[in-house]
C-alpha cells in the first residue's frame, strides 16, 4: 500500500496542496510552524478520521473555512488502486471510498498508519490506557474479529456499570456472564497478540540497542486463575460503592523489562525514546508479516531528538522496510548523511505551501 497521490484542502494553514509523494521515503522540511506537522496531521486525519494533535478534529480546520478536505489515491497490493476521500465540517464527517459511503473502521483498515512523534515515549511513562490503545491498534489490524468483540465487550461493560449505578441487582447476573464472555475474548486477543510481538520487537531494537535483555510481561487487568466471574462477585460491594466494575480487560496493562526491570523505572530518556521508536516499528513489521497491507508510517520531528548515529540506523532501517514513510524536521541536514540508493522524495514547507525539491 502507498499513497501516490495527496490533496489537501483547508488543514489549519495549508488552504490547498497536492502531493504525489515516492511510495518510500518522504522528508518533510521548512522552518517550526510552517505547516510540516499540519501535513503529518492531514494524512493521519485521512486514515483515522481524527486528529492526532487535538481532541477536537474541527479545531484542524482553517480558520474561516467551512470544512477540511483530505482525499488520497492508494495503490493497494497486486497494483489496484483505490480512492479514499474524508470532509469534516463542524457538524459532520464524510467518508468516501471509491465512491462509496463508509465508517471510520473502514477507512481504518484501508489506509493503517503508525504515528511517531516526540510525545511517542508516553507511551512507557504515562497511564496504562495508552498501552491498551497500542495493543488494540495491532490487534485491530491483525485480527478481523476483535473490532466486533471489543465493542460488545464496551457496550456490556457500561451497562453493568450502569446497573451499579442504579443498584438493579436482579439483572447483575445475567450482565456479569456477558462481561466475563466477552473479557475473555478480549484478554486472549491481547495475550496472543503481545506473545507475537516480542519475538519481532527484540529483533527491532537489537537495530537501536545491543547487550540487553527485553519482555514483553501481560497484565490482564484480573487473576484469571481465579475467574473474572469469581472476582466480580467478591468485588460487588466496592463495585456498588464506587459505581464501577473493577476488575477486567479495562484494566489491562503491559510491561516492558529492560534487562528484568520495568524499563520506564530505569532507563534514560534516550534509551526510552529507542524502545518506544522499536516498538511501533515492530508493530509495523508484525502487520507486514500476515497482512498485505503495508503501513504507512509517519514520524513528526522525531530526528530533532535522535542522535546523529541513531538518525543514521532510523534511516537504514526504514529503507529496508519497505513501507511509505512521511518524516518531517527543520533543516534536510537534521536526517544525516542520506543514501543515493534511497528511493525518497524532499518537500519543503513554508507558510502552508508545499513544494516539491
Amino acid at each position: 500500500m502507498a499513497i501516490v497521490k495527496l490533496d489537501i484542502l483547508s488543514v489549519r494553514n495549508i488552504h490547498r496542496a497536492t502531493l504525489l509523494p515516492s511510495p518510500s521515503l518522504n522528508l518533510i522540511t521548512g522552518a517550526n510552524a510552517s505547516g510540516k506537522s499540519s501535513l503529518l496531521e492531514a494524512i493521519f486525519i485521512l486514515g483515522r478520521a481524527r486528529s492526532f494533535r487535538t481532541a477536537n478534529i474541527k479545531q484542524a480546520i482553517e480558520f474561516e473555512q467551512p470544512d477540511l478536505i483530505v482525499s488520497a489515491q492508494i495503490q493497494q497490493t497486486g497494483g489496484h488502486l483505490a480512492q479514499l476521500g474524508i470532509q469534516i465540517n463542524q457538524k459532520h464527517c464524510d467518508i468516501h471510498i471509491n465512491r462509496e459511503s463508509k465508517k471510520k473502521s473502514d477507512l481504518a483498515y484501508s489506509l493503517p498508519l503508525q504515528l511517531i512523534h516526540p510525545k511517542s515515549y508516553k507511551l512507557l511513562d504515562a497511564g496504562p490506557q495508552i498501552r491498551r490503545e497500542f495493543m488494540d491498534w495491532g490487534i485491530f489490524n491483525h485480527k478481523q474479529n476483535f473490532l466486533s468483540d471489543w465493542r460488545n465487550f464496551k457496550k456490556v461493560l457500561l451497562q453493568r456499570n450502569s446497573l451499579l449505578k442504579s443498584r438493579q441487582l436482579k439483572q447483575l447476573g445475567v450482565w456479569n456472564g456477558k462481561l466475563v464472555q466477552y473479557s475473555e475474548l478480549v484478554t486472549t486477543y491481547r495475550q496472543d497478540y503481545l506473545r507475537l510481538l516480542e519475538p519481532v520487537f527484540q529483533q527491532v531494537a537489537e537495530h537501536f540497542l545491543t547487550n540487553v535483555q527485553l519482555q514483553l510481561k501481560f497484565l490482564p487487568g484480573y487473576d484469571r486463575e481465579k475467574g473474572l466471574l469469581h472476582l466480580l462477585q467478591g468485588d460487588l460491594e466496592k463495585d456498588l460503592r464506587y459505581g464501577y466494575t473493577h476488575s477486567g480487560p479495562h484494566r489491562s496493562d503491559f510491561q516492558l523489562l529492560f534487562n528484568q526491570r520495568i524499563a520506564k523505572d530505569f532507563v534514560s530518556r534516550g534509551q526510552l525514546k529507542l524502545l518506544v521508536l522499536a516498538l511501533k516499528l515492530a508493530q509495523v513489521k508484525l502487520l507486514n508479516q500476515f497482512n498485505n497491507n503495508s503501513v504507512c508510517i509517519l514520524i513528526d520531528d522525531l530526528t530533532a531528538e535522535l542522535d546523529t548515529l541513531n538518525k543514521a540506523k532510523l534511516l537504514k532501517y526504514l529503507a529496508g522496510l519497505n513501507c511509505q514513510v512521511f518524516m518531517s524536521s527543520t533543516e534536510l541536514s537534521d536526517f544525516g548523511e542520506l543514501n543515493d540508493s534511497i528511493d525518497l522524495k524532499v518537500f519543503h514547507v513554508e507558510h502552508g505551501c508545499i513544494k516539491s525539491l
